[in-house]
């Protein structure tokens, strides 16, 4: 039975062979016929130009297809048009509807019923299974041929393989985070292809550490300093550096002493602050590496900032150097692939004018006031209630001040960036009669725009990714306005919250790295600093236990919406818990006509009967925390098993 499957498994990881994108069988021609070292191997730059096309591989999970979804914890719902995505698979424990051939059909940036073509320049041609598998593959076949490089100088030696280790580790990471550990494909494969062992998630993060430890030693912070990087100059971005390769160092530190890979999958959440202090002070180690380069102004970046002078419509101060909104899209910038000074890891943007077709028209109400297909993400009451005040607590602490009769005031700053709520001006522009109710969003019960099908089924919309003005009216999807959207892959946001993390589980908010002076707690006020709120309470940093929350909370106010939500709660062992497994609206009456709207902040409005209900609940089991292997694949040769349940 496993040898009759062994071609399929071919078909499915190894057909990319380089060079050959056609459907032609692995085991009827070797892969690395294609490729010829005496030309791809002979010098730095035919090297590099193997090395590239790696690059172009990554997907863009924002601009992937149409319409796509990626948040697929508790943080995001859609509504009932778009029952087919992803997220709403996810929400029925659907997870076979990652796979090409699922519910999530090309919807979804895991895989995809395309051809993958790794040359393609269609921004819809790349996933992530297809592509890891090919280029695993090209890396190791790469880092076999460094010898065939002649007459390079140590530097081109060095970026050619810090690269390849980097990108080696990055794609076995990326598909773990999902399937949970796998064989670390550390060769060129023979023709009999795969038969390394499947290893545990910390086995498998163990080698990619290692790769990704290499690829910190051999690259520089910023290839723009380096001989080989000059002749490329200001085209350096996004190629892979030393701050790059110790962001996923760190990363995979951590994850692998997260409660989930330390503990195995189970129900309960009893084990959800319960980590392995040995890989979170490796990875406190990195992060701290990193993040004293980076405050010592020894990289390119930064902090983007927070300094708004219309928060509502994302204009930015006079005096701002740097835009925090320009993180995730850009407009007016001739197509600026976003990123502000905080991006740092990211893939290409495959073309210009690609998010206004769709992606951008995502995130507001339909029915004439964004236009074209039906699809909507809103985020959850739920996780919008994780955005606490400005004072630093909880809503639900009774310190915070949370009044209920007033619930859009005095929140944490970044509410007022990423949330449209109720009252709030979605369309600038002047409108005729017929449409001057959905001026200022009706998202209260019975709203205007509350409605499962076309409006909000939560009583908010997102406009961290997309702005507002993308509809009708305002018309910020047109082509002048060269609207662009890009979510990165890592930021320097994250990594301060990541440090955090590791160190709290060590020692609370006093933990630190030996290589760093900065403790938890300081790194969450670095980023409650940035967007002038309070620090975190000095009550609520005593308690190890009650300071990772506050930490976690940190984590997906400030990552809102960008696609770590549903990984995060699977490492922490709390995805089958409530009340991370139910997603819920908020509920209330208006007091305030809609008139008051035209001459007052909507922050001070007041509402009655402030209440939650639950929308849908998650029912999870422990066979959740990974997603399935693909069936035709776990056939290849015994021990490479199927994910527990499935």
């Amino acid at each position: 039975m496993k040898q009759r499957y062994k071609t399929l498994f071919y078909s499915s990881l190894f057909t990319l062979a380089l060079g050959v994108t056609s459907c032609e069988d692995y085991l009827d021609k070797d892969p690395d016929t294609t490729v010829d070292a005496t030309a791809a191997f002979q010098n730095f730059n035919n090297f590099q130009g193997f090395v590239e096309e790696i690059y172009n591989c990554i997907p863009d999970k924002t601009n992937c297809y149409w319409t796509t979804s990626f948040n697929w914890g508790d943080d995001e719902i859609m509504n009932t048009n778009a029952d087919w995505h992803m997220t709403h698979q996810v929400d029925l424990g659907n997870f076979w509807a990652w796979q090409a051939g699922g519910m999530g059909e090309d919807g979804c940036w895991l895989d995809a019923n395309r051809d993958c073509d790794p040359t393609s320049n269609d921004r819809m041609n790349h996933r992530l299974w297809p592509h890891a598998w090919y280029c695993i593959r090209k890396c190791n076949l790469g880092l076999a041929n460094l010898d065939q490089m002649v007459g390079a100088t140590q530097e081109e030696r060095d970026l050619i393989a810090g690269q390849l280790y980097f990108f080696r580790a990055w794609w076995h990471f990326e598909l773990m985070e999902y399937l949970g550990g796998l064989p670390y494909i550390d060769q060129v494969l023979e023709s009999e292809g795969l038969t390394l062992p499947r290893l545990s998630f910390q086995e498998a993060a163990d080698k990619a550490a290692a790769d990704f430890r290499q690829a910190a030693n051999l690259l520089p912070i910023d290839w723009e300093s380096t001989t080989s990087g000059s002749h490329t100059a200001g085209q350096n971005d996004l190629r892979i550096n030393k701050i790059m390769a110790l962001g996923y160092l760190g990363k995979t530190y951590l994850w692998a002493g997260s409660p989930l890979m330390e503990h195995g999958a189970q129900t309960g959440g009893a084990m959800t602050y319960s980590y392995n202090t040995d890989y979170c002070q490796k990875a406190a180690e990195a992060f701290g590496e990193l993040l004293n380069l980076v405050e010592s102004g020894q990289t390119q970046y930064a902090l983007a900032q927070f300094e708004y002078d219309d928060i509502y419509n994302h204009e930015r101060s006079a005096t701002a150097t740097s835009c925090f909104s320009d993180i995730f899209y850009t407009t007016g910038q001739n197509w600026e692939l976003p990123g502000s000074v905080e991006a740092i890891f990211r893939g290409p943007a495959f073309g210009i004018n690609i998010s206004p077709y769709q992606a951008a028209k995502t995130y507001g109400p339909k029915g004439g006031i964004v236009p074209d297909d039906n699809i909507i993400h809103m985020p959850t009451a739920n996780y919008v209630n994780l955005y606490g005040m400005a004072n630093g607590y909880p809503l639900d602490d009774p310190r915070s001040g949370f009044d209920p009769t007033h619930p859009f005031r005095d929140r944490d700053p970044r509410f007022y960036h990423d949330i449209v709520f109720d009252g709030f001006e979605y369309i600038n522009a002047s409108v005729g009669a017929d449409m001057a109710q959905y001026k200022y969003s009706q998202l209260y019960t019975g709203g205007n725009v509350r409605n499962d099908n076309t409006g909000s089924r939560t009583g908010y919309f997102i406009q961290k990714l997309s702005p507002h003005t993308v509809n009708t009216y305002d018309k910020m999807m047109d082509y002048n306005h060269s609207l662009q959207m890009y979510v990165p892959y890592m930021r320097l946001g994250d990594i301060y919250l990541m440090y955090a993390e590791a160190c709290a589980a060590i020692n609370g908010a006093t933990g630190k790295a030996g290589n760093c002076s900065l403790t938890a707690e300081d790194a969450i006020n670095r980023l409650r600093d940035r967007v002038h709120m309070d620090h975190v309470p000095a009550d609520l940093t005593s308690n190890k236990e009650t300071f990772m929350d506050e930490v976690r909370r940190e984590r997906a106010v400030e990552l809102s919406f960008e696609g770590f939500r549903f990984c995060d709660l699977q490492r922490w062992l709390l995805l089958t818990e409530y009340p991370y497994n139910v997603k819920t609206s908020q509920e209330f009456d208006r007091v305030e006509s809609d008139e008051w709207y035209t001459e007052n902040d909507p922050r001070d409005a007041e509402v009655r009967n402030w209440r939650e209900e639950v929308i849908l609940t998650r029912n999870f089991t422990s066979k959740h925390y990974w997603f399935p292997l693909k069936n035709d694949d776990t056939y290849l040769y015994e021990g490479l098993n199927q994910n527990p349940g499935w």
